[in-house]
């Protein structure tokens, strides 16, 4: 179980490197393709915070649900975060024109954004301190009490 300490530790720990590369990306992104990478830049920085932050989100609402509840509200985070952007992609490569949004640095961009976004949630996990709650450790079951045998 995550306590809403570990979470926001956790957030915090993948907020700040994909922030930072975040800057760095729109900033190359204008630096090479101009207005349409700064744009770029700009939609994928978006994009990736708000598409890992929910899952981050959905953690610390489920942390004292029962597990069918959390895989359930898991699943149906992920789902609706894919069609979401799905539909947001579509609605960029069909409303925007290519020299208003650089589709490259988009996909680019993204890719380094989730990146150091993982990279982050990853070091952040690795820093907690977690407590588990194992029952049965003197090698009685949890149901009945007895030895296993």
């Amino acid at each position: 179980m995550m306590s809403e300490h570990s979470s926001t530790s956790m957030l915090r720990g993948a907020l700040k490197p994909a922030l930072l590369t975040s800057i760095l990306v729109v900033a190359v992104g204008f630096f090479v393709k101009g207005t349409p990478g700064l744009f770029a830049g700009l939609l994928a920085s978006f994009v990736v915070v708000i598409f890992f932050s929910v899952s981050l989100f959905v953690s610390k609402l489920t942390k004292n649900a029962d597990p069918i509840t959390v895989f359930s509200l898991a699943m149906l985070s992920y789902v609706t975060k894919l069609t979401l952007v799905a539909a947001l992609l579509i609605a960029v490569t069909r409303l925007t024109d290519e020299s208003s949004v650089d589709r490259r640095s988009f996909g680019v961009g993204a890719l380094v954004i989730s990146g150091a976004w993982l990279l982050g949630e990853i070091r952040a996990f690795l820093k907690l301190k977690l407590e588990l709650d194992i029952q049965g450790k003197s090698g009685n079951t949890p149901a009945t009490g007895e030895e296993n045998q």
